[in-house]
């Protein structure tokens, strides 16, 4: 496989710490160019907008790391240019515009891959495998980190579409309908939203899967000190435990699995496959269950939050 010109949109915090790293250490990308607003990478070729960027350079793919609000229209134009994408999670501000690129990469016969990189956290095959011999009688997710620490100023999260603590939360959804056996479904929610902003801080949820087994969720932005990243899941033949985020396995309390982070080098190889085998993968399931909650949720007021 020709090595694939790739360029990167959205130069910003991720970029720089997961993105940028992963396509350096992988072989099968060149990175010929970026398109942002704000950033840039010393010795690339650097434009203000895609525009810009698909009229002047040659490349074979994009990836997307701006917020999703503006995500469909640079995807599309990116689609219509004759280029694969690769899309940050969450894959869009909403379903309709994640469907619409589907559509549009299949007509084209061009690679789209809708990224959920807590999925190729070192544990979450293990307890994938682990789970599929069991019968699941109940999952509780607990996923609290300091929005201060890891979106610093970041001010778009809090707007309508930047998801709020859904944003992290949605890493744990889609590590959830990765591993558990069965679908499911959200019976309820609360969403705690600060008086001056129009995305949650915090959420509790509540699902049943197809047999009736309860599911919750409790995420919370406001976490200092450790972080918590956790999944439980109990079975009729033991429990089990994910820790940091995927990284760490847990039956019965003794530790089974572990590894280095190699989340963001995993989506990147995956793309690689994708693109050589002429397939896709757009996966809404979690942006689906975020979804839910907004259409179904109980809002609550919570305190101003300022950075």
């Amino acid at each position: 496989m020709d090595v694939i010109k790739i360029a990167l949109v959205g130069i910003g915090k991720i970029a720089r710490d997961q993105h940028l790293p992963a396509l350096s250490a992988d072989p099968r990308f060149e990175l010929v160019a970026t398109a942002s607003r704000h950033g840039s990478i010393e010795g690339v070729t650097a434009f203000q907008d895609i525009s810009e960027l698909l009229k002047a350079v040659e490349v074979d793919a994009v990836s997307l790391c701006t917020p999703p609000q503006v995500r469909h229209e640079l995807a599309a134009a990116a689609l219509e240019a004759g280029k694969h994408v690769m899309l940050e999670k969450p894959p869009g501000a909403t379903l309709s515009e994640v469907e619409h690129l589907r559509g549009l990469a299949a007509d084209k016969g061009l690679t789209l891959h809708a990224t959920w990189h807590s999925r190729f956290a070192p544990a979450v095959e293990p307890a994938r495998a682990w789970l599929a011999e069991r019968k699941v009688r109940s999952a509780k997710i607990t996923w609290k980190e300091d929005v201060r620490v890891w979106h610093p100023g970041q001010e778009w999260i809090f707007e309508a579409g930047g998801l709020g603590v859904f944003d992290p939360g949605i890493n744990a959804l889609s590590i959830v309908t990765r591993i558990l056996p069965q679908p499911f479904f959200l019976t309820s929610a609360e969403l705690h939203v600060p008086e001056n902003r129009q995305a949650p801080i915090a959420a509790e949820l509540a699902f049943k899967d197809a047999a009736g087994n309860p599911v919750t969720a409790e995420f919370d932005f406001l976490q200092t000190g450790p972080q918590s990243w956790d999944i439980d899941v109990e079975t009729d033949r033991g429990a089990l435990k994910l820790t940091h985020g995927g990284a760490k396995m847990f039956v019965d309390g003794a530790l089974t699995h572990e590894g280095p982070d190699r989340e963001y080098p995993g989506l990147y190889a995956h793309f690689a496959e994708l693109i050589a085998n002429g397939e896709s993968d757009v996966d809404v399931s979690p942006l689906r269950h975020v979804a839910d909650a907004f259409l179904l949720g109980r809002h609550t007021a919570a305190p101003a939050f300022d950075y």
